[in-house]
C-alpha cells in the first residue's frame, strides 16, 4: 500500500518518507536507502529524511556517506530556520568524527 501511495503522490514527500521508514523498520536496507535517496532528490527540503537516512547509512557501515547526508541536512535545516533539527544533525555528525 505504501509503495502504491508513494508512487502516486510524487508531489508529497510524506508517503515516500513513510515508505523509506517502513523499509528501514523491516531491515530492507537497500530499498530503504533507495527510497530515502529518491525522496531527497524530489524533496531536498524535507528535513526529517536527513537524520533517518544518515542513521541508515551509519548502520550500513558507510560513515562517509552518512557524514555527507548529515552535512546536507544541517544546511537545509539552517536555511529553514529549524535550529532543533540542525542541532540533532550536528550531534549525529559530531558522533561520527
Amino acid at each position: 500500500m505504501l509503495e502504491k501511495l508513494a508512487g502516486s503522490k510524487l508531489d508529497d514527500p510524506f508517503p515516500q518518507y513513510g515508505l523509506a521508514m517502513e523499509y528501514k523498520r523491516l531491515d530492507r536496507v537497500d530499498e530503504a536507502g533507495a527510497a530515502f535517496s529518491t525522496l531527497l532528490e524530489r524533496h531536498a527540503t524535507y528535513i526529517p529524511a536527513y537524520l533517518m537516512y544518515g542513521n541508515l547509512l551509519e548502520a550500513k557501515a558507510e560513515p562517509a556517506a552518512a557524514l555527507e547526508i548529515y552535512g546536507r541536512g544541517i544546511v537545509v535545516a539552517e536555511q529553514a530556520g529549524d535550529e532543533h533539527a540542525a542541532s540533532e544533525l550536528q550531534a549525529a555528525q559530531d558522533a561520527l568524527t
